[in-house]
């Protein structure tokens, strides 16, 4: 279990508490804790991102009181404005330069790749276009960067490391919700800003970016920042533990290896022979946040494969994940399912809502239940149902610089073996043990972590691990 410091669960308590005691990590949180709570806020990045804010002495002392509480800091009304020398755009890879790059070892021509495309049933003509319209985008983001005489460092997916993080004043990403979450995964500076930018809005939803029409006038968005009419948000990351036997702490990138399942599970194994899996059981705290959803559950290349009459033909079964898991310190509890989603408030609009809402014909029918049994003594008609769904669905979300989370339990198998006594709910910690043969712990749907058999995964919330990013006053 956690003792009151976070620290993950494990098997051997004593134990535990003993490497706990010899853990810097502990050793800087309770140095932090006898601090004053702006402390922080005087080195570094911190200091700069203070400065370039123009936040007074005292402005910078409230601002840091807010972020070690529940208010943002740096808010643009009490301190000034933000006016960033250098920034890294993060620009996504388009599904045309993807085709490209994907192809490219054939030697294939423009005019072989447009057959290509057809006759996979997609529109090389709309793929060329939307390619268009997101360089242009970028194209105006840097330009409006370059034209205030700020320092830009155009970068794309492999290019995009902690380099340019620490060179940066703030990154900016430039495509949709999954370049942000790919931009943010390499910021653990508490204080340097994020910033999305939908490059595509007919195509992406970007709930991560600034609003729509910053991305045909982002100069406006920069007189905003410099003007202060904006306030800071801090968006709460998840933080993940690894501890147990035969643990592999290497993670894999779903993104840039574009795996299919045979792959998925090939890399796992390359990853686990080159590190030579450690037996220590740590706890080990994995080199990622997760600003959405942390998802557990048997990976796609895990199957059981069974002979037909026919030499050589194999046929698969989807195999169900099996864990066991506790909530907030309490009982541990075997569990089989088709995985474990665990989000934060940012996440809590993605697939976490997919998971958990509810359509208006279920609604229906269940009120429709209720009535004929006697228990709802009201008539039914369609503006009831869809309040009573809407409520029901607005219950799954909450805001993103909340410090809890949200676990979901997918399609749990009940019976007298398995139990599933809380298939949602908020909070603090979860602790799973796997008993998966070939399992994943995936983040933000781009960083796989091996999570078989003996691994234990603590998962939990700190604040100091939260993404800054903007909200501009309309």
């Amino acid at each position: 279990m956690f003792s009151s410091w976070g620290f993950p669960c494990g098997r051997l308590r004593l134990a535990g508490r003993a490497a706990s005691r010899r853990s810097p990590l502990l050793c800087q949180r309770t140095a932090a804790s006898s601090a004053p709570p702006w402390l922080p806020l005087l080195g570094g990045a911190h200091r700069r991102l203070l400065a370039l804010g123009g936040l007074s002495p005292s402005a910078a002392a409230a601002a840091g009181r807010g972020a070690a509480g529940a208010t943002p800091c740096g808010s643009g009304a009490a301190g000034g404005g933000f006016r960033p020398s250098r920034v890294a755009v993060v620009v996504k890879t388009t599904r045309y330069e993807f085709e490209q790059q994907r192809y490219r070892y054939a030697g294939l021509s423009e005019e072989d790749l447009k057959q290509l495309l057809a006759l996979k049933g997609s529109n090389y003509a709309g793929l060329l276009e939307r390619h268009r319209i997101h360089t242009k985008n970028v194209e105006h983001v840097v330009d409006s960067l370059r034209n205030e005489r700020i320092e830009v460092r155009l970068v794309k997916r492999r290019e995009y490391n902690e380099e340019t993080v620490r060179w940066a004043d703030a990154v900016i990403s430039a495509g949709g919700d999954g370049t942000m979450l790919l931009a943010a995964s390499k910021v653990f500076d508490k204080f340097k800003p994020v910033i999305g930018i939908n490059t595509d809005p007919e195509r992406s939803e970007g709930h991560l970016c600034l609003p729509v029409r910053y991305t045909y006038s982002f100069p406006e968005a920069l007189q905003k920042l410099y003007r202060g009419e904006f306030r800071w948000q801090w968006r709460q990351r998840i933080r993940l533990y690894l501890e147990g036997t035969g643990i592999n702490t290497t993670p894999v990138d779903l993104h840039e290896q574009q795996l299919s399942q045979e792959q998925h599970s090939r890399a796992h194994i390359n990853e686990r022979f080159q590190d030579q899996r450690s037996d220590i059981s740590g706890p080990h705290l994995l080199p990622v946040r997760a600003l959405n959803e942390v998802f557990i559950g048997e990976s796609l290349s895990s199957r059981e494969n069974f002979k037909s009459c026919k030499p050589s033909f194999k046929f698969s079964l989807h195999r169900a994940s099996y864990y066991e898991i506790s909530v907030d310190d309490g009982p541990w509890e075997k569990q089989k399912s088709s995985g474990l989603n665990v989000c934060t408030g940012t996440g809590s609009k993605a697939w976490s809502y997919n998971i958990n809402k509810v359509a208006h014909q279920a609604i229906e029918e269940i009120l429709k239940m209720a009535k004929k049994h006697g228990s709802l003594n009201m008539p039914l008609n369609t503006d009831l149902v869809q309040k009573v769904t809407n409520d029901y669905n607005d219950s799954l979300l909450y805001s993103p610089e909340e410090p809890k989370m949200f676990f979901s339990v997918r399609e749990p198998i009940v019976n007298r073996v398995f139990s599933s006594s809380r298939q949602r709910g908020f909070s603090s910690k979860v602790c799973v043990r796997s008993r998966c043969w070939d399992a994943c712990m995936v983040v933000d749907g781009g960083t796989s972590f091996e999570f078989n058999d003996g691994a234990i995964a603590s998962i939990l919330i700190d604040t100091e691990d939260s993404l800054c990013t903007v909200l501009l006053e309309e």
